[in-house]
């Protein structure tokens, strides 16, 4: 399976590389107030290239490591997304997490719906995972619908699972069982 695909408006999805930390921090500074609801808490300088550079070499060292893949979400020479598949754990569990967002100004699009979709079958067929699990906040209505369409389950409510938004929040836990 390639690691990089087309996907709806024009968007295509690929592996994270060295080079993309001004682009997302530009990315991340845009969306910032998008975000913000979703997502822990961020220091100033998490949205500076600087602070994305950090981000990057540490996702690319857990992916040498073999402990996640980090993906993202273009149009042109933007990047309008991200899908990470975190804490791979391999013996009997061969699973691991999944995290996304797409751009403010792109959603709706099926953009991150065919993220997942590709991200899920980079797992099943390149990682080799019998399972990806994600969670959403319990009032994100929009993310459950992309988690849904994808092709995952919801299986549980799990209370005060992450801070998110300087808070811990219950948060809805889907799972998609990737081999029979």
């Amino acid at each position: 399976m390639p690691t990089s695909a087309r996907l709806p408006a024009g968007a295509e999805i690929r592996l994270l590389r060295v080079g993309d930390a001004t682009a997302l921090a530009d990315a991340y500074w845009r969306n910032r107030v998008h975000l913000a609801p979703w997502e822990p808490t961020r220091a100033d300088d998490y949205f500076t290239p600087a602070g994305q550079r950090a981000v990057t070499y540490s996702q690319l060292n857990q992916h040498a490591s073999g402990t996640a893949h980090s993906l993202v979400v273009t149009l042109g020479a933007d990047i309008i997304g991200r899908v990470n598949i975190s804490g791979i754990v391999r013996g009997a569990f061969q699973s691991a997490s999944l995290g996304y967002w797409v751009d403010a100004a792109h959603t709706g699009r099926g953009i991150a719906t065919a993220a997942v979709q590709h991200a899920v079958a980079l797992a099943r067929d390149e990682l080799g995972l019998h399972r990806v699990e994600a969670g959403t906040l319990v009032h994100n209505a929009a993310s459950q619908r992309v988690l849904l369409n994808a092709g995952f389950e919801q299986f549980g409510l799990a209370p005060r699972y992450l801070k998110i938004a300087g808070e811990w929040q219950d948060h809805m836990l889907f799972q998609q069982i990737l081999h029979d």
